[in-house]
């Protein structure tokens, strides 16, 4: 799966050092402050469009990440038949702007799709995905069970191989857009649980080695892009929720490259670190990306 997946991350950095040498310190400094992007991105306001616009215009612009005539594959956490404001499903509105800054970078084809828990049907409509998405101008589909490619994982502890969706692994550019909330099993859901709505078969056997699974996972499926949406979080009673008491609104997004570290990030908006989630502490220890923040550039900004 060799997807040119972080390859645009370093450029732009190196050119303007090579002259180094030959700047005063004050151009040097100059210099080093207008190349130097964040490692993630946290943009706090109360429109969902204009955060994550901000968000990813900090990071370097959705042309950093998203060119002319490539397909996108964007995949929102859809899994369950509830409406926005129970915060079980990633926000419609987060998702719709995704696509919309797809294709005005040009990208040929944006498709959002995702394996649900609860009916297809009723989970792509009453989460307001399916319409958001399509208005924004993308392909939503449900998943077709004749679309997984068993994939090989080489340096996979839990699993060695498993079906993973076919979409995913053509795409030109892959964007995670997972929410932030609780999970009863692994006590929250965020970016590298969200991979498990690519994966066919019997998910449930993947319970036993959770952790271990998705730092797999994340060995082989690895995005361009990652969105946290935390505009509405769930705090309790997760995946699937239902009480608007456990309900938080933060108007937050996080943006950035490293799963690991948005993870981690996320996880102190329920007021945890990310050892203390199981994927997070597993897949940093095995290289995948970082848990600590203070080794962290982490740019905050108001809308």
């Amino acid at each position: 799966m060799d997807r040119r997946v972080f390859l645009q991350n370093s450029v732009g950095l190196a050119g303007g050092l090579l002259a180094a040498d030959a700047l005063s310190p004050l151009l040097n400094g100059a210099q080093a402050a207008q190349t130097t992007r964040p490692d993630l991105a946290v943009a706090k306001g109360t429109s969902a469009d204009k955060i994550v616009r901000a968000a990813i215009d900090s990071l370097g612009g959705i042309r950093r990440f998203v060119s002319n005539n490539d397909v996108v594959v964007i995949k929102p956490n859809i899994g369950w038949d509830r409406a926005p404001e129970f915060a079980a499903n990633t926000n419609p509105e987060v998702v719709a702007t995704l696509v919309k800054l797809c294709l005005e970078a040009g990208a040929k084809t944006v498709k959002v799709f995702g394996r649900t828990c609860d009916d297809a049907r009723r989970c792509y409509a009453n989460s307001g995905i399916e319409a958001a998405a399509k208005d924004a101008g993308a392909q939503v589909s449900h998943i077709d069970n004749r679309r997984f490619r068993e994939v090989r994982i080489p340096n996979g502890v839990a699993i060695k191989s498993w079906p993973l969706y076919i979409d995913i692994l053509e795409a030109d550019k892959l964007i995670n857009v997972p929410i932030a909330k609780h999970h009863g099993l692994s006590r929250l859901t965020m970016t590298l649980k969200n991979w498990m709505g690519v994966m066919g078969e019997n998910r449930g056997r993947t319970h036993q080695n959770l952790p271990e699974t998705l730092a797999d996972l994340a060995t082989v499926i690895k995005p361009d892009l990652t969105v946290l949406d935390a505009v509405r979080i769930l705090t309790a009673r997760g995946p699937k929720g239902g009480n608007l008491s456990d309900v938080k609104r933060l108007d937050t997004v996080i943006a950035g490259v490293d799963q690991v570290a948005i993870d981690a990030y996320g996880a102190t908006l329920f007021g945890l670190t990310g050892s203390d989630i199981g994927s997070v502490r597993v897949a940093a220890g095995r290289g995948l990306g970082q848990m600590d923040l203070t080794k962290l550039n982490i740019r905050n900004i108001e809308v």
